[in-house]
């Protein structure tokens, strides 16, 4: 297994260690509870032989799934690792608790805790080898070591204590399908013949042109998870070594669906669809909804993980959790609704969510005048050849119907999908007379979950930071007057219906809530409205104490024509000690195509070259603005 391990270009770094490990046993009069193992894979949809997947080559997750119950309908709640990773360690929705945006450092209200440390807390061993990536710096106390796997620090473990473990398998990240530094000829090179992957074997879903290029890269992805199926092979053999096997509980899954554009950070079933395969030892068998080889519909989400971990635990979950257990003594009902949500994603600034019921899927757009991603590609995976594969094609005008649905300059404000018909979510529905009662449910259904959970993507980042230090949940829930979220709602749906609904925006232009004059504002540049009052409106705005709402009125006056006072304004915020100011007026300007070339000038004084930033500086807020400043001074495509 080293050796498998030495050739992986950042994968698990599986410990194997010579340490004799005390096998876990029960404490002194607690009833004998199990040891809980999480095996995660990166950026993958289940693409694995157990889901029917042909082109699949994974012996070892294949005869682990007929020993499991397989789940087929688990999602993550968001397209991102970080928001995901949110999610599973809070057993709540990050929009509820500011851990939404990605690479951010959110400031949750101080109850939420990492559920780890009430594990400990009931005599659990922790351990997480080793993404602590949480849009959230979790307590010192969340986990017992973030270094090792269950033989960690085993000296920790003395006293028969149970362990909590997850291992994080990185080699299947979108990164690795196509960075120079990805490793992928090595992985590809130490797999035997039969687990290869030919491109031209390669199944290329309707909405990718079927060029060499993106057959290759599915080849990789392919063949990246079959390097991953060996190293899980061999953490399993760890386990049944070290004389654990029958008495751990097994997950495994994947932090959200395939790393390919379109898919990763975004909120279609490519996106959060992921394998969940359980395993339950005979000796814990009573917790399993089913018999080993067995498939189960239920719909669960990773906000149900931490409460059911603990629930198989013998642990009671926090009453602020807004997951309910899927197993154990505390399994609840089944949950009728799986919520998505998209925030910024690096560098660029976006709102979507999304609900899935059974066969439908709705999705909420709420910047509709942005794109998915055509001219609004991050830096980080410009590079990934699909990318380069759809938007030369879409420079060439060689675009299929299928394949031009998600490159437009603009997206519809609603999306509704029959998944049972059109799994590839092609066919939008929102507007055909006979969904419009699905439609209506769907609605409904996300306009509850937004008010009960006080879903803060509407907040402007910035304002967060700049007016409450980061704090805003826990300064709204003593106050929900500062975020009145049924009005800003109500504003937010106006986004979208173009300049019948002008009057309305120009009224709550004048909003004493700054969130509502945002979106009221967005309204307006989504619309292009052009009445005199609109514009009058905008022009004051220019002046707002809210810096987010000066940038949307900024932007929307320069696409009306008037452009002179509004880009000296962002430009002005280019300048702004909160890097959350600079980037969105950055990227204002960026969407602003024609005034790329009069702020060029200005932005190539504030561009420092993204290749001198080095290791985690990369990823960083204070860095995203250089990212969009290259974008402009050096288009991707």
């Amino acid at each position: 297994m080293a050796a498998l391990l030495n050739r992986s270009t950042r994968a698990a770094g599986f410990a194997v260690t010579g340490l004799v490990l005390l096998l876990a046993s029960p404490m002194p009069g607690v009833a004998e509870r199990p040891n809980i193992l999480w095996i995660v894979f990166e950026d993958i949809s289940p693409n694995l032989g157990a889901y029917g997947d042909e082109y699949a080559r994974t012996p070892n997750l294949d005869r682990f799934a007929a020993q499991s119950v397989r789940y087929t309908r688990a999602f993550s709640n968001g397209g991102a690792c970080a928001p995901a990773r949110s999610t599973l360690i809070t057993g709540m929705y990050p929009p509820a608790i500011g851990t939404h945006h990605m690479r951010s450092e959110g400031v949750p209200p101080a109850y939420v805790i990492g559920f780890p440390q009430l594990l400990r807390e009931a005599g659990y061993y922790t351990s997480n080898h080793s993404k602590t990536d949480y849009n959230w710096i979790a307590p010192a106390d969340t986990w017992d070591t973030v270094s090792a796997d269950w033989r960690g620090q085993g000296w920790a473990r003395r006293g028969g204590k149970p362990f909590f473990t997850v291992v994080n398998i990185t080699d299947t990240h979108s990164s690795q399908i196509y960075h120079p530094w990805s490793g992928w000829p090595q992985r590809h090179e130490s797999l035997p013949d039969e687990l290869r992957h030919s491109p031209e074997g390669a199944r290329v879903p309707p909405y990718y042109p079927e060029t060499p290029e993106v057959r290759q890269a599915y080849a990789r992805y392919a063949d990246n998870i079959s390097f991953a199926d060996r190293i899980t092979g061999e953490v399993l053999a760890q386990l049944q070594r070290d004389g654990l096997a029958d008495s751990t509980i097994v997950f495994f899954y994947s932090d959200h669906g395939a790393g390919m554009p379109r898919s990763k950070s975004f909120l279609f079933e490519s996106s959060l669809l992921v394998p969940l395969l359980i395993r339950f030892p005979d000796r814990f068998s009573e917790y399993a909804p089913a018999r080993p080889g067995m498939a189960l519909e239920r719909t669960v989400a990773f906000v149900d993980f931490a409460p059911t971990v603990l629930s198989l635990a013998g642990v009671e979950a926090p009453a602020h959790f807004h997951g309910k257990a899927f197993l154990g003594p505390k399994e609840g009902t089944p949950r009728e609704f799986a919520f998505g949500y998209r925030d910024r994603m690096d560098e660029r600034y976006e709102f979507i969510r999304s609900v899935r019921r059974g066969r439908w899927k709705y999705i909420r757009n709420y910047f509709p005048h942005l794109p998915w991603f055509f001219e609004q590609t991050r830096l980080y995976p410009s590079t990934h050849p699909v990318a380069l594969a759809l938007h030369g094609a879409a420079r060439a005008g060689r675009l299929t119907d299928e394949t031009a649905v998600y490159m437009g300059l603009r997206k519809p404000r609603e999306q509704l999908f029959d998944l049972e018909r059109d799994p590839h979510e092609i066919r939008n529905l929102a507007a055909d007379p006979g969904h419009q009662e699905t439609l209506g449910m769907m609605r409904e259904g996300l306009r509850q979950w937004t008010v009960r959970h006080r879903d803060l993507g509407f907040l402007p980042e910035s304002e967060m930071w700049l007016r409450y230090g980061g704090a805003a949940p826990e300064a709204f829930e003593r106050n929900p007057e500062l975020y009145p979220v049924e009005r800003i709602l109500e504003t937010a749906d106006w986004v979208g219906l173009g300049t019948k609904v002008a009057d309305r925006q120009v009224e709550r232009m004048a909003d004493p809530n700054s969130t509502v004059r945002f979106w009221a504002a967005t309204g307006l540049l989504a619309s292009g409205a052009r009445g005199g009052a609109s514009r009058a409106a905008l022009r004051d705005a220019l002046a707002d104490s809210s810096e987010a709402v000066a940038t949307i009125a900024a932007q929307a006056l320069c696409q009306l024509g008037e452009c002179s006072a509004a880009l000296n304004r962002l430009l002005g915020q280019l300048q702004h000690e909160d890097e959350r100011v600079v980037l969105r007026a950055a990227n204002a300007i960026h969407q602003l195509w024609e005034t790329g070339g009069q702020a060029r000038a200005h932005i190539s004084k504030l561009h420092e070259p993204v290749s001198g930033l080095q290791g985690r500086d990369f990823f960083r807020e204070a860095a995203y603005p250089q990212w969009v400043y290259r974008s402009i001074l050096q288009p991707a495509f």
